[in-house]
């Protein structure tokens, strides 16, 4: 579990560092510094950071005996337990998700429900 964590962690930061370069083009700069806080400060159940705001993506979602579900480049997966955060609230008010494509796999980090409180 901890190598899992790891891979992840360094999966989003990969990602973080070209995200600065690929992503970042003017995009978030209207965002309301609280909600800006918000996406850098969420970190999933087992202490692992989410990323960051061009990390996040808002989504829809379902709940499929009682496990949360969400599209993903056009397939519907199931969220791991091990990535819904129910602590931290959710002031942007739809579901957001963090993922990172690591070795031809979709790696789900982080899913703040939209009724998240």
């Amino acid at each position: 579990m901890r190598r899992l964590a790891q891979s992840v962690l360094l999966a989003c930061l990969s990602v973080v560092a070209s995200a600065a370069i690929a992503f970042d083009n003017g995009q978030y700069d209207n965002v309301a510094p609280d909600i800006r806080a918000w996406f850098k400060s969420v970190t999933a159940p087992n202490g692992v950071p989410c990323c960051d705001i061009s990390d996040g993506h808002r989504t829809t979602y379902d709940v499929r005996k009682g496990a949360y579900w969400v599209p993903i480049d056009g397939e519907w997966m199931v969220v791991p337990e091990r990535a819904v955060i129910r602590d931290r609230g959710n002031p942007v008010g739809e579901a957001v998700v963090w993922y990172v494509h690591h070795r031809g796999s979709i790696i789900i980090n982080c899913f703040v429900p939209a009724d998240s409180m």
